[in-house]
């Protein structure tokens, strides 16, 4: 047997180790949410989503939970899409290449990686004390945009670089300036990736649940926040509150509401996929 054959043998086992692999992960993660179906779905009624929370399973519902986590939603988005594509266009289009630019560059990419509890402490000390915001839904969207600040930075990157340098030579051909044309013709050609990323990392940020605890999000909430000044408990947070209580009846409770936290998600990549082939088509048109 040649060296050719044996690389080719290789590459089979290797192909077959990995669907094998696959396979076996697939198994498992059909069991786990196979599982938690069938424990939630029959919990989910009306009831369980307009209730408030209570120490007894059968009266306890979502309603505080899933109104925090839209309050957290809307505030991170508020907070992270402006300061984050901004900071991406200058980055791309405007910063010239020097040591520091590619220092930023590399801690950047570096950030994404940090985990979450890092962004909670860091902003327990700046937010929470310093600001003196508390432990209110201000606090916790500012924690979770630093959280996703830098995920929406490099996907704007990434599309911006996507663009076709002739679409940006054309503007200037015919007189544009740079930010007529970055404006006018980078940013429409981009803007299904850009999209795409912030709504990504926005569904990163509903279902974190370390850096929330660390600044003091509650785990019993009996009502519903009214201003970004309020206490305010989110979806994980109350997963976790009834996923640690030793009743069972609480654990099928914990299986419904990460029902309605996985919906949110699927709901939330649906649309960032929707807007990105809608865009996509109506570029290419």
């Amino acid at each position: 047997m040649n060296n050719s054959q044996i690389n080719r043998l290789k590459d089979k086992t290797f192909n077959y180790f990995g669907i094998f692999c696959t396979l076996i992960g697939l198994v498992i993660l059909a069991f786990f949410i196979g599982s938690i179906f069938y424990d939630g779905l029959r919990r989910i009624d009306w009831d369980f989503l307009t209730s408030l929370p209570s120490r007894k399973a059968e009266k306890a519902g979502i309603l505080t939970a899933w109104v925090g986590s839209i309050w957290i939603v809307i505030f991170t988005f508020i907070i992270v899409v402006p300061l984050g594509i901004s900071a991406g266009i200058y980055l791309e289009e405007y910063a010239k290449k020097s040591r520091l630019s590619s220092l930023i560059e590399v801690n950047i990419s570096n950030l994404a990686g940090v985990p979450s509890i890092i962004y909670g402490l860091l902003s327990l000390e700046i937010f929470v004390r310093l600001f003196g915001m508390g432990n209110s839904i201000l606090a916790g969207s500012c924690t979770l945009a630093l959280l996703v600040l830098p995920i929406v930075i490099v996907a704007t990157r990434e599309a911006l670089k996507a663009v076709p340098h002739s679409i940006r030579a054309a503007s200037y051909a015919l007189g544009a300036s740079k930010w007529q044309t970055v404006w006018e013709q980078v940013l429409p050609a981009s803007f299904g990736g850009i999209l795409t990323g912030v709504i990504l990392a926005i569904s990163r940020a509903v279902g974190e649940t370390a850096p929330l605890i660390v600044i003091g999000a509650l785990l019993y909430v009996p009502f519903t926040p009214s201003s970004p000044m309020d206490e305010f408990t989110v979806l994980p947070i109350q997963i976790f509150n009834w996923i640690s209580r030793p009743q069972h009846e609480f654990t099928i409770n914990a299986a419904a509401a990460i029902i309605i936290l996985l919906l949110i998600t699927f709901i939330m990549n649906g649309v960032a996929v929707y807007f990105r082939n809608k865009w996509q088509k109506k570029i290419n048109w």
